[in-house]
C-alpha cells in the first residue's frame, strides 16, 4: 500500500503548475490548481486523465497510458486485433 501511495503522490506533483505559467490562465485555474491537492487521489486520476485527452485534441498527439500499451498488447496476443491493426497502433503510440 505504501509504493501506491507513493506513485500517486508522485503523479500528483506532476499536475502542480510551475508559477511561471499562471499568468496566462483564466482567473479561476490557479485556485482550482491548488484546491486539486486536496482530492481524493481517484479523482486527480480522473482529472489527469481529461487533461491527456484535452491535450492530445489541442496538440495532435496522443500519448497512450502504459495501461493503454498492454491493454494493445494483450488484444494483440489474444488476436482481437489483426496483425496490421496493431502494428498501426504501436507505430502511433510509440511515435509519440
Amino acid at each position: 500500500m505504501r509504493q501506491r501511495d507513493a506513485q500517486m503522490r508522485a503523479r500528483v506533483v506532476v499536475m502542480k503548475v510551475p508559477r511561471c505559467y499562471i499568468h496566462v490562465m483564466t482567473s479561476t485555474s490557479p485556485d482550482i490548481l491548488r484546491r486539486i491537492e486536496s482530492w481524493p487521489l481517484e479523482d486527480q486520476e480522473e482529472l489527469a486523465e481529461v487533461a491527456r485527452d484535452i491535450e492530445a485534441r489541442r496538440s495532435g498527439v496522443y500519448r497512450a497510458t502504459p495501461e493503454e500499451l498492454r491493454a494493445i498488447d494483450e488484444a494483440e496476443r489474444s488476436g482481437i486485433a489483426s496483425d496490421e491493426e496493431a502494428e498501426a497502433a504501436f507505430r502511433r503510440f510509440r511515435s509519440a
